[in-house]
This record gives C-alpha cells, structure tokens and sequence, in this order.
C-alpha cells in the first residue's frame, strides 16, 4: 500500500466550504470489510452520518464499488487495493467522516467523446467512490419516495424503454405536438447552492448537507493543475446521478403542479400537448421557470417545438400508422450505427478475424438490445446488405495474392476459369466485393455460419 494510501484528513488542494460542519463526537465503531451478502438498509425517513456510515452500509458500498471496478483517481490507487486499504485504516476514515475531518480528494478529469462534442467526467479517487456510494445508497430509497412517475433516468427499476413507452402512451392519449427542452450542458453548470437548498428540504442531519457538498467543491485535477469546481456536479461518481435527479425533481414538480404530461430521462425532458399553440406557450413558461428558479441554461437552439413525428428522444423517434403512434429509430441513430459497423469493419485496423467477428458480435447485441422496440426490419436488412459487403471487402484484401484468391474461390465453388478472371480484375476492392463471383462465393449464409452476425436475425430473435 505504500505509495498508495488515501489521505484522511488532510489533502493537497486548498478548498472553500461554505458548510461546514458542527463540532461532533461521534462513537467510533469497528470496521471490518466481509465478503458475505448483506441485507440492504432501507430508509423511509431523514437519517444521519451514523446510519450512513454504519457497518452493513460500509460494506455493501465496497462491494458495489468493486464489482463496478472502473480506474482509479488521482493518487492511483485501483480497485484491486481497497479491501486492505479500509481494513487497516478504515476505522480513522470513519472517525474522520463522522468528526467533520475529512477532505474528499479532487476529481481526475477525462474527456469521453458523444454528439456534438465531449462530455467531461470526474473521477473520483477510489475511496472516495465507497464513501459517496455509502451516501447514495442510503439517500435513494427516501428520495425515491419524493421522485416523479415520469421521471425514468438513474432510477431503480427502471429504464429508457419504459419513458419511450410512456412517450407513446401520451401520444396514443392525442397529446401530438412535443417540447424538447435542451438543459445546455446541465452536469457541468448546476447551481451548487440551489442544490444545496433543496437537499436541506429533506436531509436535516448538517453534517450530511456538509460532506455533500465538499464533494461538490472537491475540485478537479486537469493536466496536472487544480481547478475549483464552484458550479456543478461532476460526472463520473456514484453520487452525481441522484443528485442530478433531486435537482430536476424540482422541474419535476412544477410541471405536474401545472398538469403537463412529461417524460424525463435524466437531463433529457419532452413535454407533450396537444396543440402547437400549447407547446409554445408550456415551452415560454417552462424556459422561464428553469432559468429563474432553477438558475440552469437552456440551449434555445437546440430546444423545439415540434409535431412528434419530428422528435427525437433517446435515439428514438415517432410514426403514426393505422390511428396508432408507434416507435422507430431516429435517422441520426441509424447514421452512428452505420458509421460504427464502418469502423468495425475497416481494411486497415490490424484485427483477426476472429477479433472483428467478437467486437462485430459486442456491438449488435448491444445495439439491437437498445434500439429493438424500434420498427426498423426493411432498414436492418438493407444494412446487412451493405455490412456483407463490406465483410467481402475485408476478406478480398486479407487474400491478397492472386493464387491465393483463386485457390479460395475454387475452394467455395466458382469455376476455376472465372476465380482466375476475378482475381486478376484490376477494379476497386469495394467494387469487387460486389460483384456476382464473390457474392457467389461469399455469401450472407457462409458469413453468418463463419460467426459474423447479422443485424435483422438478431433484431428477429429479439422481437420473437
């Protein structure tokens, strides 16, 4: 462990807390971690940094955290080191939570491609993770009480698929014409001390409020420098989806108060109405209300008003057929399916085939598992189409030699004359992968046998 240990009490980073804690003299327990199942801790009202830091709750947090496994923070240490690291220095880490003591460490800052940009996340140190898993896990079951029907992102039991599904309901109800509010870059911008307030509503232990948002001032550690983080929640913890849910909670509320129907996934929100005279006005009043009260951004470009035939909701879109609305997948979704099934398919990525054929297999599951209440079989077949070619291309150029493509064009059953034309044909490589020879000998049956998936049999075997 040397080299590695966590800092208890003191750390680095200058920080500026704005609440501190009472002066507090816990009874400081024994910490041992275990291995064996524990009964989860249900709460059904306010609790305090005792419950919180209990031994059942410390142990269930380890072992979610090492399950989760993931890279470690800003003093290195991994996964791996932290059952002996809270045995031999768990009980001052408590003592130094329940005291007021402890400083977290800052967030190891990492930038992960998406839409339109990159989103930022913080790591936090692993120590750091079980502690803000303790706090989550106790604060979910009373906040879960408190949450809306219509809220489905970051929640126990439930899913994308269920929003989409309720997305439908409203718009089988005749509620037709949607707002898509877009909260610009919400994680990054939420206001601390509105949050702060609101979790005071129903968090009434000071020293919880405390470590919460010491964590929300921990700072982050960027090319090697420290930053404040004085807006924000920063992504990457256990503890950021909860409170993003119990700062939008609160939009949440406003909007069943005024009788609209919603959907919310997280930061993404759609309002449903029945007339684009209504979603104008829900859109003015809405905007008004996130800005004022709320103190968060709205990307006026981004958001729209718009018949639900236009919208797009976690990837999805909307069509009406025979009087009855259903789901299909969004034209920009479909796009970054095919450009991805590009990248896995490359000529020049160095893989094996047995390589390409497993990360091909990761991502159609994935992908078809996500995306497979969508209407979308004349447009997964089309696909295929093209990713069997595609699949031609790669094995043409992986023969090579003009004997080699001969031997292994005699061997699928071409004639030999017209395995010798083809394999001295001077076209593309992309416009040989088309051609009638080696659709012949190549064919969708053959690459699906060979291990290579395809996309409309395993959207099939899904809706089946």
């Amino acid at each position: 462990m040397e080299g590695e240990k966590q800092k208890i009490s003191n750390d680095n980073y200058q920080q500026k807390d704005r609440a501190e804690p009472e002066e507090y003299v816990g009874v400081q327990t024994s910490m041992w971690i275990t291995e064996n199942n524990l009964t989860s801790l249900v709460h059904t009202g306010d609790v305090s940094l005792e419950q919180i830091f209990s031994l059942p709750n410390l142990n269930r947090a380890y072992k979610r955290v090492r399950t989760n496994s993931g890279s470690g923070g800003i003093d290195g240490m991994q996964v791996g080191s932290l059952k002996d690291y809270l045995i031999k220095e768990g009980n001052a880490l408590q003592s130094s939570i329940l005291s007021g003591q402890y400083r977290p460490n800052p967030v190891r800052r990492v930038e992960i491609p998406k839409e339109g940009g990159k989103r930022l996340l913080g790591i936090p140190t692993v120590v750091d993770r079980v502690i803000q898993q303790c706090v989550t896990q106790t604060l979910v079951p009373i906040y879960e009480n408190q949450f809306s029907n219509y809220s489905y992102g970051f929640r126990p039991g439930r899913s994308a698929h269920q929003a989409l599904e309720q997305c439908v309901s409203f718009l089988n109800d005749g509620f037709s014409h949607t707002v898509d509010i877009d909260l610009e870059k919400f994680f990054d911008t939420v206001n601390q001390s509105k949050l702060i307030e609101v979790l005071s509503r129903t968090i009434k232990d000071g020293r919880m409020i405390s470590l919460i948002h010491k964590y929300l001032r921990s700072g982050v550690i960027v090319a090697g420098k420290f930053e404040q983080t004085n807006l924000g929640v920063p992504q990457g913890g256990p503890l950021s989806p909860l409170l993003s849910n119990i700062m939008l909670n609160e939009l949440d509320k406003e909007l069943t108060k005024r009788g609209h129907r919603f959907v919310r996934y997280a930061d993404d929100l759609v309002i449903f109405c029945r007339s684009i005279r209504g979603a104008k006005r829900t859109m003015a009043s809405t905007v008004r209300f996130i800005r004022e009260k709320l103190f968060l951004g709205v990307n006026v470009e981004k958001s729209k008003v718009e018949y639900a035939r236009n919208a797009k909701f976690l990837g999805y879109s909307f069509y009406k057929t025979k009087g009855q609305w259903r789901l299909r997948l969004h034209s920009k979704s479909a796009s970054r399916m095919k450009s991805r099934l590009k990248t896995l398919t490359s000529r020049s990525n160095g893989w094996s085939n047995e390589g390409r054929k497993e990360k091909l297999k990761q991502f159609v599951t994935g992908w078809i598992g996500y995306f497979k209440f969508a209407d979308m079989k004349s447009l997964l077949s089309q696909t295929d189409e093209w990713l069997r070619r595609r699949l031609r291309m790669v094995i043409w150029k992986q023969w090579k030699l003009v004997r080699t493509r001969i031997a292994n064009l005699v061997k699928l059953g071409i004639k030999r004359a017209s395995a010798f034309q083809s394999s001295n044909t001077r076209k593309s490589m992309w416009r040989t992968s088309n051609s009638p020879i080696l659709k012949s000998a190549l064919t969708s049956k053959r690459l699906e046998a060979a291990g290579y998936p395809s996309l409309a049999k395993s959207y099939s075997d899904v809706r089946n």
